[in-house]
């Protein structure tokens, strides 16, 4: 079975270390990569900049993402997900510290498959990301996805 990779992309350097200690601590042990910001998220999932040459038959089986970016905000992160054909059946979690009304609504217009908002207190945090993993790693059936020759 090959490992299922998760890809974060936060700014936050708390929200990151509680994101990546939640899902050690419910022994989910798939590999996470970070990134910091929009841009670095896109590189690594077309395989250009820092991530140029990456294996693209690696994809992601779920992507974490804050909304509030530097450089390249969420919105236009799942905005350019959704408009490659490569990409645009990735799952895509929004995790964000936002309860506004008006970023879920853009969120599932540019095609989130879901929007969860960062629970404050930690053991919550954690069972939030147990609840995520649990789903989207183990009981969700993602779509093929077609291999480069």
């Amino acid at each position: 079975m090959e490992e299922k990779v998760i890809l974060l992309v936060e700014d936050n350097a708390d929200d990151e270390m509680l994101t990546l200690r939640a899902p050690k601590k419910n022994n989910i042990r798939n590999q996470v990569v970070v990134a910091r910001n929009g841009s670095d998220a896109l590189d690594y999932l077309f395989g250009t900049g820092i991530h140029a040459g990456r294996d693209l038959n690696v994809m992601p089986q779920i992507i974490l993402q804050n909304l509030k970016l530097p450089k390249v905000d969420g919105f236009e992160v799942l905005n350019r997900v959704r408009a490659s054909e490569k990409t645009k059946l990735l799952p895509v979690v929004i995790l964000t510290t936002s309860n506004e009304d008006q970023d879920r609504i853009r969120g599932y217009d540019l095609g989130a498959n879901s929007f969860v908002r960062k629970p404050v207190a930690f053991e919550k945090f954690i069972e939030a990301v147990r609840q995520l993993g649990v789903y989207w790693l183990i009981l969700n059936e993602p779509a093929p996805v077609a291999r480069r020759p």
